[in-house]
């Protein structure tokens, strides 16, 4: 186990709601391709800081690339949502390509 998976892990089991500790730890199991981890951490996150959209677009292409596509939509769709909310125009951008190329 890497030094960093081991320390995202330690943080977040001590209950953190800082937003890019379980972002990291999302983004650390995907790379391992421990796929329903990497869901568990988004899904953590999103219920802890629904406004933190770079994890729509990243959960959205994991769960695509398991073949998810309903999943990967809804992601995707409430990503499009936040991201207008919050005006970011560049997220935007990158979560509708994301959801066009779903289809």
């Amino acid at each position: 186990m890497s030094k960093r998976l081991a320390f995202l892990e330690k943080v977040t089991s001590d209950g953190t709601d800082d937003p890019n500790a379980w972002y990291g730890l999302a983004m650390e199991y995907r790379k391992l391709e421990r796929w329903d981890e990497a869901l568990e951490a988004f899904a953590t996150l999103r219920n802890k800081n629904p406004d933190y959209v770079a994890m729509y677009l990243m959960c959205g292409q994991l769960l695509e690339g398991v073949g998810r596509k309903n999943e990967a939509r809804e992601w995707l769709e409430a990503g499009i949502l936040q991201a207008r909310a919050k005006g970011d125009s560049h997220a935007l951008s990158e979560l509708q390509s994301a959801l066009s190329s779903l289809d």
